[in-house]
Formats: structure tokens, sequence, C-alpha cells
């Protein structure tokens, strides 16, 4: 154990957000360390990662096409179908890390059990390596890049059932579905996926949903789903035209969701997380999935739902998200009470401006981009290239965001982390051109600008 004083940076994760913050701060010359949970690199998109944390199944397939979701300057390999399989995005991430030379740099089988912000300014990190044993190591600043995808959120509901239960966190594939009566609880993008998968196999499926979402294929006219408008009209349209031209687009391309028997969402469009699927509205056409209103009590092999109504069932898959955890930080450093996270732009801690996340948003849109645009952000702030708001300005504009997306936004714990992609990113890109003098004195420059 050594409680040694470093100049170097700590990262948690080697997931997406993870290895391009480490390309980042290696590319600059910035001394750090990364640990990683699992044996390898890729986080949420290794299939059955050792980490225990990883929510892939075996047909994952991307959302955001794959000109969306690259690297700004490692672009997929142009074979790549326009949303290719888990298995090709970790093979470009792996690509990723040797092409840029930094797997040397990642600690694997390394758990982050515990962060100590200090008062100086540093913080004391606990890693346990994969033989048990324990080092605390003392960082100048720390980018968190854990993800959100790890703690699943159980429903509950009266009553108790003797069949299977399960998290769609855990699910894998279908094939132990066949010939059962399934139902699958949730209308978010996991959700679409098992349910679609099991309509295959079982003899029954069943969809259970609280309230209705707006279903977009992955294609329309032709075009990948997330370039039908270009950057632009995102960036610069009034949000009700934008609305319009989307919804119009997307009704002129599959019409009313109630058509297929889901009800009729309580939102417009672009005001909730989107739900993406090009095969639900198919099977539920095909009359291969059953939609049903949200639960009322389980009655041991059976379900009743709040309309009455009763099926049996044999197995339910739970896709109701998840609650964003991190158990290496103290309630005292950082309350996540209902999934709200308080950091500035999503990014920096304003009590410990040196205790920063990568890639803990939930955008309309790709992550990766997002996360790299926000590495580059906090390895700025590490060479003192750009300053920081003082505390009270950080806090106000944490307020200001939260109200801004509760008003654009469906009131969700699902949404306490929702940007929009092109608007978010410019003002990241705004953020790089503060400068540390016009903003506070060197005296109350945040600690980890420091030498």
């Amino acid at each position: 154990m050594s409680d040694e004083s470093r100049d170097a940076v700590c990262i948690v994760g080697a997931g997406s957000s993870g290895i391009v913050a480490a390309k980042i701060l290696h590319e600059r010359g910035i001394p750090f360390d990364c640990f990683e949970k699992g044996t390898g690199v890729g986080g949420l998109w290794r299939y059955r990662n050792d980490s225990g944390t990883s929510s892939a199944y075996r047909t994952l397939h991307i959302n955001t096409s794959r000109d969306s979701m690259q690297y700004s300057d490692f672009p997929m390999p142009a074979e790549y179908p326009p949303f290719p399989h888990h298995s090709l995005i970790l093979d470009y991430f792996e690509s990723y890390v040797d092409h840029f030379g930094f797997r040397d740099k990642i600690t694997f089988g390394a758990s982050v059990e515990h962060i100590e912000p200090l008062s100086d300014g540093g913080y004391e990190v606990t890693v346990e390596e994969s033989d048990g044993q324990r080092t605390t190591r003392r960082y100048r600043a720390v980018l968190v890049a854990n993800g959100h995808h790890s703690k699943p959120r159980w429903p509950e509901f009266p009553g108790s059932f003797d069949g299977e239960v399960m998290h769609s966190h855990y699910y894998e594939d279908a094939s132990g579905f066949a010939g059962k009566r399934v139902l699958v609880v949730g209308l978010g993008n996991s959700s679409c996926d098992i349910v679609c998968e099991t309509a295959r196999l079982a003899a029954k499926t069943f969809l259970s949903t609280r309230r209705g979402a707006h279903i977009i294929p992955k294609y329309m006219f032709g075009l990948v789903m997330d370039r039908i408008l270009p950057p632009w009209c995102w960036r610069y349209l009034p949000f009700k035209m934008l609305q319009g031209l989307f919804g119009l687009g997307l009704f002129l391309s599959r019409g009313k969701v109630t058509d297929y028997g889901l009800p009729k969402p309580g939102h417009r469009v672009l005001e909730e997380h989107p739900t993406i699927s090009s095969d639900l509205l198919n099977l539920l056409g095909h009359g291969d999935i059953t939609v049903k209103p949200t639960i009322k009590e389980l009655c041991g092999d059976r379900v009743r739902f709040v309309d009455d109504s009763e099926e049996q069932v044999d197995v339910i898959v739970y896709a109701t998200g998840y609650d964003i955890t991190f158990p290496f930080l103290d309630k005292s450093v950082l309350d996540i009470s209902g999934n709200e996270v308080g950091l500035y732009r999503n990014v920096v801690h304003p009590d410990h401006p040196g205790l920063c996340f990568i890639g803990l948003v939930q955008p309309w849109g790709a992550i990766m981009p997002l996360a790299e645009a926000q590495s580059e952000w906090m390895a700025d702030v590490i060479e003192g290239k750009c300053g920081l708001p003082d505390r009270d300005q950080m806090l106000r504009q944490i307020q200001r965001d939260r109200e801004k997306m509760a008003r654009r936004y469906t009131k969700s714990s699902r949404h306490t982390i929702q940007v929009d992609f092109f608007p978010y990113l410019d003002q990241i890109r705004r953020e790089r051109k503060r400068k540390p003098a016009a903003v506070r004195s060197e005296r109350e420059q945040p600690k980890m600008v420091e030498a």
C-alpha cells in the first residue's frame, strides 16, 4: 500500500468512454493509470464480460449508426454495415487501443474500491487487483468512466410469481424461452430487442407497458434514422419546428403506433429518449406479440394487469432500466438519489472539480463522440489551457440545465442525464474556450490544474 503523492490522473473503467479518455491523456503526455475490472476493454460491448457489469446480449446491434458513433480520428472500417453487431464494435475498440498504443497503461482485473477526495485537492484511490492485493495511490484528478448500465432497476408489484424472473441485464438470448409463455415488461430499446427475439421462439409473447412510445425505425426513406435531418437542423432550428419535421417523417414512414396495438404516447416525439426498433411494429402486425398494460398483481403462474385481464406466464423479463451507481464513492461525496447526479455539464463535480465523469450522459445520439469531447475538455483543464467556473456559477448552471431538461423531456428517472447531442457538443466546445484568468484568480483555480 502506498500513499505517495503523484502527478498522475486516474481513469476508472476501460469501456468506450474510458478508452477515449485514456487515448487523449496518452496523446498529450499526461501521466495516468486506467483501472478496468474486467480482463479486456469494451465495457458494455464485451459480450459475457468477466467484469460482471456488461449487459450485452448475443444479437445486440448498435442503435445509432456507425458514422454517428465512431471517434473523430479513427473511423470504423468502411466494410462495417451501418448498424454493426456488438462483436464488430468490440473489434473496433480493440483496434483503437492498439492503434494509439496505450494498452500497457490499462491495468486489467483491477477494481476501484474507494475514491477519497483530500483537503488539498488530490484524491486517494484504493484498487483491488485480481490477486486480492489492495493498493492506495494518490492522484491529481480522477476521471470516472464506469458507465451507467450496471445496476438493474427492479420494479415491485403486489403478490408473488411462481415462474422464472430475470432482468434484461442478465438476458443473453431467447433459446431458453422456446415453447414458453413470456412476458417482457418495458418499452425501451432492450425491451424491443428482447420481445422481438422471444416472439420467434416462445409459445406466446406479451409486452407490458405503462405508457406509449414513439417507435423509431432504423431507416427512414432509405436513410439511417439519425441522418434523416442534417446536423444544422438539430443545432439551429426552433425545437417545435424540429419536432414537427421529425414527427412528420416518422408518421409518413410508419403511421401511428396505435394502429399496431400500442398505447398512444402521452408526449410528442423528441420529448423522450428514443425507442428504436425496425422489428417491433412488424411483429405486432403479424400478431406475434400481444400488448398488455402495466402489471396490477402477480398471481402465482398468472399475471393480472390493470385492465383486470389475466395471462398465464412462465417467464417475466423486466426491461425496466438502470439506477446510476458509483459504489466507490461515499454518499457524502456524491448523492445520486433519484438518479440526480448534480454535475456541471454532466462532467465536473462542483465541490471537487478534480472529480470528473466521462460518458455520464444519455443523448439523442451516440455517447462516444460526446465522451471524446468531454475528455478533450478535461485534458485542457488538467493542462491549465482552460478554466472552470467557480462553485456558485456551476451550481446555478446545473440548476438551469435541470430545468431545461425538465421542460424538454417527460418526467422520468431515465431522463436525469439526458442531453441533446449537437447542442451539448457545442456547449463542451464553448467550455474549452473559457480562459482561466477570466474565470477566477490563480488562488481559486481548481486543484486539478495544479502541478
